[in-house]
């Protein structure tokens, strides 16, 4: 298989995550065991694979931007690296529909939040920290808000 398939494939395994957890958020399978386990696993083992093959073929490392980039020149590894995405901004998206659900916050106000974390990561786990701020402080003493 080629980066380019393996990356296809990754993309449409995650998505296929992310749709779950729009549209079955208070199912546990579906939701928390499928989408929020599951699929990162499985993900995380790809990713484990792809270091495991490429790793010695990568010039740099982490230690500065330059090493950064020069690791990711190889597609192999850039593909490690965007799996990596893929699975943990999974992991932090089903974290939010859980929580939410503990905290009895609307699903619809979630749902904005887990577009963020999927395109832009943390800026969707900072979106829903201030949805979750803000729903518990708005909501009145007693009162649940319904998902």
């Amino acid at each position: 298989m080629s980066a380019e398939q393996l990356f296809s494939l990754c993309n449409l395994t995650a998505m296929a995550g992310w749709i779950l957890l729009i549209v079955t958020p208070h199912q546990r399978w579906p939701s928390t065991i499928l989408a929020g386990r599951v699929i990162p696993l499985l993900l995380s083992g790809v990713y484990l694979t792809l270091l495991a093959a490429h790793w010695g073929e990568g010039n740099g490392g982490f230690g500065s931007l330059a090493g950064v980039a020069a690791l990711f020149a190889n597609h192999w590894l850039l593909l490690a690296g965007w799996i990596h995405y893929l699975a943990f901004d999974l992991f932090i998206g089903s974290w939010e529909v859980r929580d939410a659900g503990e905290r009895k916050i609307s699903r619809w106000l979630v749902i904005p939040c887990l577009g963020l974390t999927f395109v832009f990561g943390p800026v969707g786990l900072l979106s829903y920290f201030a949805v979750r701020s803000a729903a518990v402080k708005l909501r009145p003493s007693g009162v649940t808000l319904k998902p």
